[in-house]
């Protein structure tokens, strides 16, 4: 492993001369390659990210650096079930779990979910699972939230115990259905923050749980708050996944 993380180091120092004369924006989609691409090749990842973001633009902050660098560590591991399109059977099947109260099947989807993934080793090394919050307003509306369910029916298969309650939801935005990719990631800025004592996430393996996948603008969102925790390793599963 050290040969490649060496030629991927000297690779990437060799364009810094080529960098310096790039616009702000460049460069920041640069540094998120370097991130991405230290993240999925090499062990101690958060580091050596870090480590190669310095070296590569050591005119920025750490701060920066550390803030770029998290934007891609919750792509590490995620798996959905099912392939989700517009009029199919599973789209029907999410409309009836966030709609139509089909609370038992939320429960048996997860379930499903869990059985499937366990051979796997998916689960393996997770400490918590976390739903993704719906906003207070529009969980009273519903009586309940379906990524909640799936939690529960997950923490069945699996043993791992939800955490629910931690994040919270600020903003009653509105739904995602019909917007575009940045719509959607302007909807999520700033939609989550965390509440009570965190202490208990330091150094843990959590892994956020979702109906389903679009963009990944909403588990994006969840995923920065959280990577604000020291130590915390993030995980994705959604039942369902779509374009």
């Amino acid at each position: 492993m050290q040969p490649i993380l060496n030629f991927f180091t000297h690779i990437w120092l060799a364009v810094v001369d080529m960098m310096a004369n790039w616009s702000p924006s460049s460069r920041a989609k640069a540094a998120r390659v370097v991130a991405w691409l230290f993240w999925h090749v090499v062990p101690k990842r958060r580091k050596v990210a870090l480590t190669n973001l310095k070296l590569c633009f050591p005119d920025w902050s750490e701060s920066k650096r550390e803030q770029v660098a998290k934007q891609c560590f919750f792509r590490l591991a995620r798996a959905a079930l099912f392939y989700y399109a517009r009029g199919g059977k599973v789209a029907h099947i999410l409309a009836g779990m966030k709609y139509y109260g089909r609370q038992k099947v939320c429960r048996q989807m997860g379930e499903m979910l869990a059985h499937e993934l366990l051979p796997t080793g998916f689960f393996e090394g997770v400490d918590y699972l976390l739903p993704v919050p719906l906003h207070p307003d529009r969980l009273r509306t519903r009586g309940y939230n379906q990524s909640s369910l799936l939690a529960e029916g997950i923490s069945e298969q699996t043993g791992i115990p939800v955490c629910d309650g931690l994040l919270c939801r600020v903003r009653n935005n509105q739904t995602q259905t019909h917007k575009s990719v940045l719509e959607r990631q302007e909807n999520t800025v700033h939609l989550f923050h965390l509440v009570d004592d965190t202490r208990m996430l330091q150094g843990k393996h959590v892994m956020l749980v979702d109906d389903v996948l679009t963009t990944g603008a909403t588990l994006g969102a969840c995923a920065d708050v959280l990577a604000d925790i020291e130590g915390i390793s993030i995980s994705i599963v959604t039942l369902a996944w779509t374009k």
